[in-house]
């Protein structure tokens, strides 16, 4: 499908909100006409940072009617599963390195009652997706190294988002496919022209003068136009 017409979601990351008033943002964000809210959940182990958990999922959902996406950063992620779909997570995405069986923990989150989705690390190969693309809702690619928001976009994962848009296109199937890490209005073009339709995007939201103006900067296609 030509990227002029695929619908382009943007999904603030609330890792670059202001925790001090968590409530108020989201409801910021999806005033401001935010498609999803991401929610990216850190261990300290599988990624050098730790972020929060279900409690903090539980509790803004009565603040926010966005759909709520939910990347697992944690190891083992299999225990914690069922936590956050009770949490109210709509759609849960994982790394194939987080647990033994990425078969199995995607059809965990299925039978949970939520979509599922797959993410790839900089150096994860597309391969890696393509055995249980059939249990996939969402690919989400990484553009940066995990763990830390404000860090620059890797380049090289734009041939990655073209040979996911090819592999999805085939599929014949409706699954996303998102982008995040390092994404502003300027590589979100970039980013759409591979084939991405789902923009992660934290400090160039959160950290803007209006939230509004920012999301319809991101959502402009690749040759700017809204």
């Amino acid at each position: 499908m030509p990227a002029t017409d695929r619908k382009i979601r943007i999904a603030p990351s609330l890792l670059a909100a202001d925790f001090a008033r968590l409530g108020e943002e989201v409801r910021a964000i999806e005033a401001a006409g935010a498609d999803w809210l991401h929610l990216d959940i850190m261990d300290g182990h599988f990624v050098p940072n730790i972020s929060f958990g279900p409690g903090l999922v539980k509790a803004l959902r009565k603040h926010c009617a966005l759909p709520f996406d939910v990347h697992l950063m944690i190891a083992p992620v299999d225990p914690y599963l069922a936590a956050f779909a009770e949490a109210g997570a709509d759609l849960i995405s994982l790394h194939p390195e987080a647990g033994p069986h990425l078969h199995r923990s995607l059809q965990t989150i299925r039978a949970l009652g939520k979509k599922a989705g797959v993410v790839l690390n900089p150096a994860t190969p597309v391969a890696a997706v393509e055995p249980v693309l059939d249990l996939c809702d969402l690919v989400l690619v990484m553009s940066v190294n995990p763990g830390f928001g404000g860090q620059s976009f890797i380049r090289s994962q734009l041939a990655k988002i073209a040979a996911l848009r090819a592999m999805i296109d085939r599929s014949g199937r409706e699954i996303a496919l998102q982008v995040d890490g390092g994404v502003t209005a300027e590589t979100a073009r970039d980013c759409v022209a591979a084939g991405a339709d789902v923009l992660v995007a934290g400090t160039a939201v959160f950290g803007a003068r209006e939230y509004g103006a920012a999301i319809r900067a991101l959502r402009a296609g690749p040759a700017g136009e809204d």
